[in-house]
């Protein structure tokens, strides 16, 4: 079992990167790599009324030209995924179902 620190920026596409999005993902890839852990890119993509168009292209540039390479995410893969959050809903609603189910 890995018990390495495993971190995540989680942006949402709906508007481009700013200043505080890159201090949140600098934070979380400092903890992880401190530690030989896992920083991991998720995109928090389920506002789509306010997604725009490009901008998870944006956040993965940005991150690139700040040399903060991700470890995980949606273009590489890796033990964590999916990295798109609303792939995720499966995940949620069999979770969900447990919790009914148990009362």
């Amino acid at each position: 079992m890995n018990t390495n620190t495993v971190t995540r920026f989680a942006p949402s596409p709906t508007g481009y990167m700013h200043i505080g999005n890159l201090r949140t993902a600098l934070y979380a890839y400092l903890i992880a790599k401190h530690s030989d852990g896992t920083f991991i890119l998720r995109i928090e993509d389920t506002d789509r009324e306010r997604l725009v168009e490009g901008a998870t292209d944006v956040i993965k540039t940005t991150l690139q030209m700040t040399g903060l390479e991700y470890d995980e995410g949606p273009d590489k893969g890796g033990d964590h995924g999916p990295y798109v959050q609303s792939e995720r809903k499966p995940i949620y609603m069999e979770y969900a179902k447990k919790l009914i189910d148990m009362g």
